[in-house]
């Protein structure tokens, strides 16, 4: 299983009459990246995946893997595999004999087989299981055998469309790190479809962020968490709360907002700022601290506190600002010093 074929989608396009759910998107994945294409419902990411399995043929554009021009060849030539969302196993069959399936359509012999089929077993945690039926499993178990039944095929890429998707919260967790491990194990370049922001997270090396069928920005987990270039990601991504406002000038390496009802610093953008220009100022909701309303810290705003939601280890904080704008505030649930707001009360 070697990591020896990037992939490069250039332009491509998918129409379905007047109707375009995929609009010129391109991007490059390195070998040996795990690659997740990150959204909202409905906004293109699975069309996406299948046009790069070949299950689908694109309108326009092309489909490239280690520098080759595949976007005319069907899934079965293409180095890839694929994990879909269902489990897709064949109840008649046994765990080996689901994930020998596709050996024996390539006619390999029954030593090779065998060995193949015992390493993927080892690699996703179920040796000893070769003679479960699939009824007899978890949920995480069948997925394992799905997992296992896609990397025995030694493709160069895995496609995975939603592969937690029928998971508990709790497992969903656990397989994330679960994937995460084994795409690092076997070196290959995983291409994961999800709309779960935890999940991508957790496991990417490089997010795409696509919606309405288009690709919205790509950066690094970090980068499109703290670091958005967009406004849509801004406020897909977490918690976020966005202030409208217009600049009023540069203060060193800080730029000066002024949002009708406060004035704050926040720092520059790369992207040249001029004075006068109407910006959107993003605010994570675990930046943002409650203080009275004497507090004399930099960047304050005033507002109406309103209510708190306690969610376990976070609570979050709702304040409304004198627009009518409803500011969220996510802090410990541990720091008892929000106690002492209550509805109604200047802050």
């Amino acid at each position: 299983m070697q990591a020896d074929s990037g992939v490069e989608v250039v332009d491509l396009s998918k129409n379905y009459g007047s109707v375009v759910a995929l609009k010129s998107v391109s991007f490059k994945i390195r070998s040996g990246q795990y690659f997740v294409l990150l959204g909202p419902s409905g906004g293109g990411k699975t069309t996406l995946l299948r046009l790069i399995g070949g299950f689908m043929r694109p309108s326009s554009g092309n489909i490239l893997f280690h520098d080759q021009d595949l976007t005319s060849l069907p899934p079965n030539e293409r180095p890839t595999s694929m994990v879909f969302q269902s489990y897709a196993l064949f109840p008649h069959m046994t765990v080996e004999k689901n994930i020998s399936y596709g050996l024996k359509l390539r006619k390999l012999p029954k030593t090779e087989t065998a060995s193949k089929v015992g390493r993927a077993l080892e690699l996703v945690g179920l040796k000893g299981l070769n003679d479960r039926m699939p009824h007899e499993l978890s949920g995480g178990q069948q997925q394992r055998v799905q997992l296992a039944r896609s990397l025995v095929l030694e493709s160069d890429v895995l496609l995975l469309d939603e592969p937690l998707a029928s998971l508990d919260a709790k497992l969903r967790k656990e397989m994330c790190l679960e994937l995460k491990r084994l795409q690092e194990q076997v070196g290959i370049t995983f291409i994961h479809v999800t709309h779960n922001q935890e999940e991508a997270m957790t496991i990417a090396d490089r997010i795409a962020i696509i919606a309405g069928g288009e690709l919205i920005e790509e950066g690094s987990p970090r980068d499109i968490y703290e670091r958005p270039q967009k406004q849509f990601t801004a406020g897909f991504i977490g918690d976020n709360n966005l202030f409208e406002g217009t600049v009023m000038g540069q203060v060193g390496s800080d730029v000066k907002v002024d949002l009708g009802y406060a004035r704050i610093e926040v720092p520059a953008r790369e992207s040249i700022i001029t004075e006068g220009e109407e910006v959107s100022v993003s605010v994570r909701s675990e930046l943002l601290q409650l203080v009275d309303p004497d507090d004399d810290s930099l960047n304050r705003i005033p507002a109406t506190y309103v209510e708190e939601v306690y969610l376990g280890l976070t609570t979050s904080h709702l304040v409304r600002l004198s627009n009518g704008t409803e500011v969220v505030i996510r802090q410990v649930s541990e720091d008892e010093g929000f106690s002492k707001f209550s509805s109604g009360q200047e802050v």
